[in-house]
Parts: structure tokens; C-alpha cells; sequence
């Protein structure tokens, strides 16, 4: 369960109010859609979710923990509870698929074994079985969403926080990744996504709540009042030209820092690969 009770979040440098007496509650298994303008204070929103950043005044639970007196070795615990997909995807690129996602149990220490079986059931769930071997760089851009959302899921997740997963996609790969999402919510886990795509927030008729310079302007239970036709498709299709991932050695910062474990990108990490399948060591 999300509670926001009476939430403030000021940036003390700029004198900034970024978010202003936020009362939200997200019951287990929903499905609630954010929207508004850039600069509403959606970002700061996933931030203060995600334990980014602390509120000013207020008090923020997710998951059975209080954020706001969390002990600091208590966050990457904390995170693990998440599955967090993010509009530019942050794949690694000299990862193949399969490793991509391995690697999100692989520096929590889980067994190897454990990641054979898990692996193949993301990729078949996903449907990407057959790319388990290829690179970001020869995916599309919709199929390296699709492994960001995989990846998400490999500790078994209770809650997905997707930030604007859809923004660098079309719209046909944008509703086969919301498609998958409310897949996966079907099956219990509670999904909050970030979104500027009112057709999708149409299409899939979840819970909407509009924020608008820092408040909730609105809170509905589903998308009825939004005036926008829904996408329509005849058929769904993986037909897109292939787009490159930068080397970014920031994605793998921050994947280590999200995943609690003390390394960056300069450093060693290592881990057996000896039995590994589908990986390139």
C-alpha cells in the first residue's frame, strides 16, 4: 500500500515548492495512471516514492516502511521491493539481453540457478525469448522497453513504478508496453505509471490522478472523463527500425545504487559465470 499523508517537499536551495499537501492513497494490486504538465511535480512525486528524495513535511509509507525515518541501510532493501522502468530504458549495452536482466539478481546475490529459471520465464513473458542473445544496440526501441520491463521483475517486485516508459516509443509498441503492464497487473502487482500519452490513459481506463503545480488537481477512478479517442489497432506488430543505446556508465551507477550494492562503474564486479546460460561472460 502507497500512503502520502499531508505531503510538502520544498528545495531549500532555490526556495522551491514542489509538491504541496499531498494526500494519496494507492491500495495493493491497482493500477493508477500520473499525468499533467511538465513541471507539475511528477517527478519529485516518483522521487519522494522511489526514497530519492525526503519530504519537507508529512509522512510517506510504501510497502510496510516510513520513508521518512528510514535508516539509511534500510533503502536498498527498501527498493528491492520495486521494479522501476524508466522512459530511456538504461540497458547496459555491452550486456545482451539475458545478462540485463541476470544482473538485477545477480548483485543481490542470487543463485545461479535461480536466475536459469527466472531468465527464460521473463523473456517468454515479455516475448522475447528468441533475443536472449542479442545486444540493446540490435533491439528496437519498443523490445528494449520490453527487457527494461522484464529486468523490473526479476526479484519479484510487488509494486512497478514506470517513468514515462512509453515517452521514446510509437504509439502501437507505446499500447503493447501498457498492454504488458496491465497484464501484469491482472496478476496482483500494483503498477504506478507516469504518463503524457492521454490516448493510453484512455485506451486502458485505470484510476487517474491529475497533479498540477504540486497539488492533486484530480483524483478519478477511471479515464471516462478525459476527452480523448482511445488507440485502435487491427493488428500488433514488432515492425520498427532498430535503435542504439549510448555507453553510459551512469545507467549502471545508478542500477548499482538501486540495488544497494557499494561499486560504480570503475570499479570490478564479479561474479560466477561459470554455468551461466544465455550470457556471454
Amino acid at each position: 500500500m502507497i500512503e502520502f499523508k499531508n505531503v510538502s517537499k520544498i528545495y531549500e536551495d532555490t526556495n522551491t515548492k514542489a509538491l504541496n499537501n499531498l494526500n494519496i492513497s494507492i491500495e495493493n494490486g491497482e493500477f493508477v495512471f500520473i499525468v499533467g504538465a511538465s513541471g507539475a511535480g511528477k517527478s519529485t512525486f516518483l522521487k519522494l516514492m522511489m526514497r530519492e528524495e525526503v519530504s519537507s513535511s508529512g509522512s510517506i509509507n510504501i510497502n510496510g516502511y516510513d520513508l521518512n525515518h528510514m535508516k539509511k541501510r534500510d533503502i536498498p532493501y527498501f527498493r528491492r521491493t520495486l521494479g522501476i522502468v524508466f522512459r530511456d530504458f538504461r540497458l547496459i549495452p555491452t550486456m545482451n539481453v539475458y545478462d540485463n536482466i541476470a544482473y538485477a539478481m545477480r548483485v543481490i546475490g542470487s543463485r545461479e540457478s535461480e536466475i536459469r529459471k527466472r531468465v527464460p520465464y521473463l523473456l517468454g513473458l515479455v516475448g522475447l525469448s528468441s533475443k536472449a542473445r542479442s545486444k540493446p544496440s540490435q533491439l528496437s526501441g519498443g523490445e528494449q522497453q520490453r527487457v527494461a520491463l522484464a529486468r523490473s521483475l526479476a526479484n519479484n517486485a510487488n509494486m512497478i513504478i514506470a517513468d514515462e516508459p512509453t515517452g521514446n516509443i510509437d504509439p502501437r509498441m507505446s499500447y503493447e508496453i501498457v498492454d504488458l503492464l496491465d497484464h501484469i497487473n491482472s496478476e496482483g502487482t500494483t503498477v504506478i505509471m507516469v504518463t503524457h500519452d492521454y490516448h493510453l490513459v484512455k485506451t486502458f481506463n485505470h484510476r487517474v490522478i491529475t497533479i498540477k503545480n504540486g497539488e492533486i488537481e484530480s483524483d478519478y477512478p477511471d479515464a471516462s472523463h478525459i476527452d480523448v479517442e482511445p488507440y485502435q489497432f487491427d493488428d500488433i506488430d514488432n515492425e520498427i527500425g532498430a535503435y542504439f543505446v549510448e555507453d553510459n556508465s551512469s545507467d549502471f551507477d545508478y542500477l548499482m545504487k538501486t540495488y544497494g550494492v557499494e561499486a560504480s562503474s570503475d570499479d570490478v564486479l564479479e561474479v560466477d559465470v561459470e554455468n551461466t546460460e544465455g550470457g556471454d561472460e
